[in-house]
Order: structure tokens, then C-alpha cells, then sequence
């Protein structure tokens, strides 16, 4: 298949985080003010916003899919890139960002689950169910956040790039790690909505870097990567 060989890995891992970023916020802009966060410490009344707004949350739910999906991609993509380039320290990080992909992948799965059972918010089965799943849910977000900022914390160490970029690489990876302990400071409690929307904007520094990384991919101006050459063989991009 000549085709796959002409596309270059760089542009096409560009291309993927910018549309994993662009479904994220877009998710985010939707669950946040209408209040679909899927709060555990709630589950009779979460059950109850979902089957009223089964659509809106449907919405949100496929455009976080979206993201993590694209977000998983990305990470093969510039796994696939890096080990044939040899640069093998560059693989831990695109590892770690698989894994935070398919994390956030079952977090997906578990809100997916809610939705089906509330189609009787009043039944107390389905609001037992329903807490333990979005409890397994939130958790499972948890790790998916861990598991992004150890990924952008290797990458900032790892990958060949500019000094202002690995700056604020590692400014997005301490916020990033602030709003992954925060909830371990609630304890048996648990985070509530305010804190969990406070999480969502310490997580977007980590958004806005991996958006800024997935342009300057796009347009071929970092490295090193693999590309296609013309004589079907590869050569190395320099950073």
C-alpha cells in the first residue's frame, strides 16, 4: 500500500491532538453549564439531569470519545514515528499517552452505561448501579489525568523541542498534577461539582499545550520524526 507510505507521522500526530483538544473543550463547553458533570455524591439526581437531557449528554459523551480516541491515535502515531527513527527515549512518552487514551476511553464507557440506566431515574436499583459506576467513572478519569501528565512530563524531558515549549510543558504538567491530587485531598467525601469544575481548568493548561505541539506538528516544525522519502525509504526530520 505506496499511500501509507506517503503520509508523513509528524503532521498526521499534528493532526490528531488538534482534534482531540478541539473535542475536548467542545465536551467540556457543553457538559459544565448544563450541569452534566456526573457527580457520584449524587446519583438519584445525576440519573434524573441525564434522562432530561439525554440528548445534550449523548452529545457531550460522543465528542469525549472523540477526544480520547483522537488522543489514543495521536499517541500510536508518534509511537510508530519514534521507533523507527530509533529515538527510543521518545517512546515512553507516547506509551504513557496511549494509556491515558484509553483510560479516558473507559471513563466513556462508564457515563455510556449511566445513560442506559437512566431511563428509570427513580428505580433505587439503577440509582445504586449507577453510583458505583460513576464512582468507578471518576476514578477512572482520575488515572486517565495521571497517566496525561506523566506523559507530558516525559515528553518535556524526552523529546527534542524548543526551550519555550518545554517551558510551558512543564508548567502544564504541575497544573495537570494539582488537579489529579485534588481529589484525594476530599477523602471519603469525595470531589464535588465546584471542585471538579475547578479540576477542568487546571487541566487546560495541559489542552493548550498539547494544542500548541499539535500545530507546530502539523506544520512540520519540530522533530525528530519519521517521514516518507521518495526513494520509499525514511529519513529523519531534525528538530
Amino acid at each position: 500500500m505506496r499511500w501509507a507510505h506517503q503520509i508523513d507521522p509528524a503532521r498526521l500526530t499534528g493532526v490528531l491532538l488538534l482534534t482531540s483538544v478541539t473535542a475536548m473543550v467542545a465536551g467540556a463547553a457543553v457538559v459544565v453549564p448544563s450541569g452534566l458533570t456526573l457527580n457520584p455524591s449524587d446519583p438519584a439526581a445525576t440519573l434524573a439531569a441525564v434522562h432530561a437531557r439525554a440528548g445534550l449528554h449523548l452529545t457531550e459523551l460522543a465528542l469525549d470519545v472523540l477526544g480520547w480516541l483522537a488522543l489514543t491515535g495521536a499517541a500510536l502515531s508518534a509511537l510508530a514515528a519514534t521507533a523507527r527513527a530509533g529515538q527510543h527515549r521518545a517512546v515512553l512518552p507516547g506509551g504513557l499517552l496511549a494509556a491515558a487514551g484509553l483510560a479516558g476511553l473507559l471513563h466513556d464507557a462508564g457515563n455510556l452505561a449511566v445513560t442506559q440506566l437512566a431511563a428509570d431515574p427513580s428505580d433505587p436499583s439503577a440509582v445504586a448501579a449507577a453510583r458505583a459506576i460513576l464512582l468507578t467513572a471518576k476514578w477512572t478519569v482520575n488515572l486517565a489525568g495521571l497517566l496525561w501528565v506523566a506523559a507530558t512530563t516525559a515528553a518535556v524531558v524526552c523529546v527534542p523541542m524548543p526551550a519555550g515549549l518545554r517551558r510551558a510543558g512543564a508548567f502544564a504538567a504541575l497544573s495537570g498534577l494539582v488537579a489529579v491530587v485534588l481529589p484525594w485531598t476530599t477523602g471519603v467525601a469525595g470531589p464535588s461539582a465546584t471542585l471538579e469544575q475547578v479540576g477542568y481548568l487546571l487541566h487546560l493548561p495541559i489542552m493548550i499545550w498539547y494544542g500548541m505541539l499539535g500545530w507546530r506538528l502539523r506544520r512540520g516544525a519540530i522533530g525528530p520524526l519519521v517521514t516518507a522519502s521518495p526513494a520509499a525509504g525514511h529519513r529523519i526530520v531534525p528538530g
